[in-house]
């Protein structure tokens, strides 16, 4: 039986902002391939928070054989910010209809410290949720067990009394493996064909398809 729902943020509770990940490469003066290769490279240090938005870009910078101003690094941490905040509202209006039915839900995000900020600052929809795990501040960060141990624990429910979304299938295995019910998420009309297909609907509000 589902008592929960956790939620990862990146591509399913945001969709990524078009316009800020061209400019994004933009500021770089890189090409896309070129740029998406460092910006994921140390991305997982960043989301741990072993790095902060200015040492991330300055080793970008050093692996891209260039060198940013200050300027520059604050410009880049402000696209950055801004390609990671456009929201999908489909999902949080079922969030939300999950809320009203009396499930417990909960964000499992690997988050780097200055998004995370903007977020706390704007998004007062945050505080519906029971339980907010960020990775950069436990220092753990998907798919290491311990970040869903965390989570399960603090919504006081077993692993597979929840189901997890993520859009990364190295975050779903880890899931798994740790006991959730998982489902790799693509967009909010795939969501509601799998939860059919896993006989999820008869426990769980149905998703709206817009």
């Amino acid at each position: 039986m589902i008592r929960a729902v956790i939620f990862d943020y990146g591509e399913v509770l945001c969709t990524q902002d078009r316009a800020a990940h061209q400019r994004l490469i933009a500021l770089t003066g890189l090409d896309r391939d070129a740029f998406e290769r460092l910006y994921w490279r140390d991305r997982r240090d960043y989301d741990l928070g072993h790095l902060d938005g200015p040492a991330y870009w300055a080793k970008f910078a050093r692996d891209a054989g260039r060198t940013f101003t200050p300027t520059q690094i604050s410009d880049l941490i402000a696209t950055d910010v801004l390609m990671w905040i456009t929201l999908n509202p489909p999902m949080l209006d079922w969030a939300a209809s999950l809320q009203d039915a009396g499930f417990f839900t909960a964000i499992l995000s690997n988050m780097v410290p200055e998004v995370l900020r903007t977020m706390l600052q704007e998004f007062a929809w945050l505080a519906t949720f029971n339980q907010l795990t960020w990775s950069c501040e436990l220092g753990i960060a998907k798919p290491d067990p311990a970040i869903y141990a965390f989570t399960c624990d603090r919504l006081g429910v077993r692993p597979d009394e929840a189901l997890f979304l993520d859009d990364k299938l190295e975050n779903i295995r880890g899931a798994e493996a740790f006991g959730l019910q998982a489902l790799q998420f693509s967009n909010i009309t795939q969501l509601r064909h799998d939860l059919a297909a896993h006989g999820l609907l008869a426990q769980l509000p149905e998703p709206v398809v817009v």
